[in-house]
């Protein structure tokens, strides 16, 4: 059976490749300036947003990588849940709805109720609907635990929302 170039696992590791290096060499600033309250030790601010680009940078080479050797068939990368192209479409649409409800929410309600929203919608979107447990632990204790080790670990404040700001989160 023979797929279209936009269904070969080459071309999904050339598009990982291509999105993260528009993320690390456009949308993150070639200089951000380190504020005058972290101290000097302190990783500077866009560290972590250059390490997952980087490391997704390595990922799509790994699957292009395998992909041109042999070892990754298209049957394992493309349609494994069974899903089919406008299914995919429409879930990347909505994956897109999801970033930009999280940037609107954030200044209402904060950083951790929208990481909580952001989270099971991400989830959902993949089609998962067995583990509605694990589903709504995962989206409730996961935001919950970065939040906490981010502040305490690493003394990051992450945004109050407006509505929020009088329960404490």
């Amino acid at each position: 059976m023979q797929t279209s170039i936009f269904r070969s696992p080459w071309f999904s590791g050339v598009t990982i490749v291509a999105f993260f290096a528009f993320v690390i060499l456009i949308l993150i600033p070639v200089y951000v300036p380190r504020p005058a309250f972290i101290p000097g030790f302190a990783p500077p601010p866009d560290m972590w947003p250059r390490t997952i680009s980087i490391i997704g940078i390595g990922l799509g080479v790994l699957l292009f990588i395998l992909a041109l050797t042999g070892r990754m068939p298209a049957s394992e990368l493309i349609e494994s849940d069974g899903s089919s192209i406008p299914t995919q479409i429409i879930r990347f649409i909505g994956a897109m709805v999801a970033f930009v409800a999280f940037i609107l929410l954030m200044p209402y309600v904060g950083f951790l109720l929208a990481s909580m929203a952001l989270t099971g919608a991400m989830i959902l979107l993949t089609g998962e609907r067995d583990y509605r447990y694990w589903i709504a632990g995962l989206s409730l204790i996961g935001p919950v635990l970065l939040q906490l080790i981010f502040h305490s670990a690493l003394g990051t404040q992450f945004p109050v929302g407006i509505l929020t700001k009088p329960f404490g989160f």
